[in-house]
Formats: structure tokens, sequence, C-alpha cells
């Protein structure tokens, strides 16, 4: 079958179960609302029915939104589905959850979406069929159809790595940025604040290269920094990474090519191999998140809003530097080693 063939099955599968979505509300009798043109009579339920879908269920830093959603769903008294695709780049996947769970008639979702613009339409229709949604993570670029936007300030936290990557080389230097993904709001944005305070505050720092992506996973950009450390190992003086698996892939080709702890690296959220590494101080910071605290509050908000509560349209939870001088603080510390979801 052609890729195009693909595409349009695919489509036609979409607008198929919108129109059954559509007409399960129109058949059940709708009546006009704030949420859409319409929503259908919800399954009788002893508790509030959400669908949580992360970016992806395989990282720990989405097993520690895992253990906060499920604190959500205790403080609000409500049930929630937790699915997502198992690494960040399958949007088509995401795409096709929310659409099950809007044939579902879920009573609401909170999404942590891989796409700042393809996940758009998507959010649209689970509007129409009177299912609110509250984003977090990761914005979309138009959030005319959302609650609510959850999440960490990730261009402030790009500036925080960017500041004290700029301190650590005393202002002079090389630097690689190895982004993360095409499309991805929250990593895009990390990765403009530490390059906008690079250019702004120290200008005697060359970029070497901001221009590369690793990829999904830990191997992917084990590989991708493999290919960087090739090329600028012998002038590379910082780096700067901006999520987890990015971090632990370019972390593994620096020891392989002795450069750990001689190269300042700045990364963005825990992982077991960062913390040791920070202690090691073969990385010098890691821009920290709240990903508890911030899957509590998507779940707790979307319930109040279904409450008929006034809720925040924009929710900021949090950014924290840590270093190997401050790592056993302990507000640093919880973030650091964060609950986990055990399945």
């Amino acid at each position: 079958m052609s890729d195009l063939s693909v595409s349009v099955r695919a489509g036609s599968i979409r607008s198929l179960r919108l129109l059954l979505a559509l007409g399960i509300a129109l058949a059940a009798g709708c009546s006009p609302g704030s949420s859409g043109q319409g929503a259908a009579a919800k399954p009788a339920r002893d508790k509030l029915l959400f669908a949580v879908v992360p970016k992806a269920t395989s990282h720990e830093f989405w097993k520690s939104v895992h253990a906060g959603a499920e604190q959500g769903k205790e403080k609000a008294n409500v049930d929630i589905i937790w699915k997502g695709p198992i690494t960040e780049s399958d949007r088509e996947q995401q795409i096709n959850l929310i659409q099950d769970f809007i044939a579902q008639n879920v009573d609401g979702i909170c999404l942590a979406p891989l796409d700042s613009q393809a996940l758009i339409p998507v959010v649209r229709e689970a509007k129409l069929a009177g299912i609110p949604t509250v984003i977090f993570d990761s914005g979309l670029d138009d959030e005319t159809d959302i609650v609510s936007f959850v999440a960490t300030d990730n261009y402030h936290g790009g500036q925080i790595a960017g500041r004290h990557l700029g301190k650590l080389l005393d202002g002079k230097g090389r630097v690689i940025v190895l982004r993360q993904a095409v499309g991805s709001q929250s990593s895009e944005r990390r990765e403009q604040g530490c390059l906008d305070v690079l250019a702004q505050e120290f200008p005697a720092i060359e970029i070497l290269s901001s221009n590369e992506y690793a990829g999904d996973t830990s191997d992917k950009a084990l590989v991708k920094a493999q290919q960087l450390l090739l090329t600028f190992g012998d002038r590379v003086d910082g780096i700067f990474t901006p999520g987890q698996h990015v971090s632990t892939g370019m972390l593994r080709a620096l020891e392989e090519q002795n450069l750990a702890g001689k190269v300042k690296f700045v990364g963005f959220d825990f992982g077991p191999e960062l913390v040791l590494a920070l202690r090691a101080r073969k990385m010098h910071g890691i821009v920290l998140q709240d990903p508890v605290r911030m899957a509590e509050l998507a779940v707790t908000t979307l319930a109040d809003h279904l409450h008929g509560k006034q809720v925040e349209h924009h929710i900021a939870t949090g950014e924290t530097l840590a270093t190997p001088d401050n790592m056993d603080e302990p507000a640093v510390k919880a973030l650091l080693h964060p609950p986990l979801y055990d399945d």
C-alpha cells in the first residue's frame, strides 16, 4: 500500500470517528453549551472519568507525571485512564488515542501534546463533542479550544540553563545545543531561551551547532551526539541538552570520548544516570521541572472546571536549577528523586 493510500485511509478513519461522536451527540439530544455545539449525554458513572494522555510512557519523567496524575485523581475524586505513545515521536498514535477517547465519551482530557500544531484539530474535535481539554507540559500554538495550560515556563528554564552555562564558561568558549524534536513546543522554548541568553549576555561565546535534532530515544540521541563530538569534540567547551533522553545520549557520548567532566554540560529533566553524573560532576547543572505537581494540577484543574469553578488559563509550576553543590538540599533532592508510578 502506498504512503498516500495509508494517509487517505487514516484521514477517513479520523473523519468517521468524529462523525460517530457527533452522531451520538445528536441522537442523545444535544443542548448548546460553552463546550461547543453540543454534547452527548454522558454515561451513568459514579465519578467523572478523565483520559490523561502523555507524550510518552517509557521515560522516567512520564512515570513521575503518571504518579502526579494518580495524586490528582485521589484529590479530585475522579477516575482516570492513563494512556500514551511509547516514545515521543508518534503523533499519529496520540491523535488516534484522543479520537478513541472522544468516541468513548470521557468527561474530560488532560493532554501533553507531541506537536504544537498537529494536535490542535483533535482538541477542537473534543470540544465539539462536549469534552473539555486541559493541556499540560507542552503547549499548543492555538489555545482557543482549551480550558487551561499547566506547565513549566520552558523559555525561562532555558534561560536558567544558558545563564548557568555562560557563567561556568566565564563568558567565553564554544557551545553545542543539541535540540530534541521538531514541533515539541516545550523543548523548542528551552532551546530558544538558552540560545537567547547566550547571545544577549555572553556575546563572546560561539555557538558551534544548534540545528541538529536528537530524536525520540536516548539511543538515537547517542548517535547524534557521537556525530557532533566527532566533528567538534576537540573544540567544544560547553553543551546544553533540553530533555532527559537527549542528556542521557550526550552523557554516554562524552564518556566514550573521555570528555565527561571536561566539557561543561547542562541538561534539562532528571533521570537516574543524570543524577549520578551530576554527583560525579560529569554534568554541571540540570534544570528541573515538577512533573508530579504539574500532572496533579492538570487533573484537579479539569475537575474544578467541570464543577463550575473558575480556573486560570495559564498555571505555572516552577523551574529549579540543580548543581553538584546544591543537589542534596531537600527541595532540590525531592525534584531529582520524584515518585515514579509503578505498574
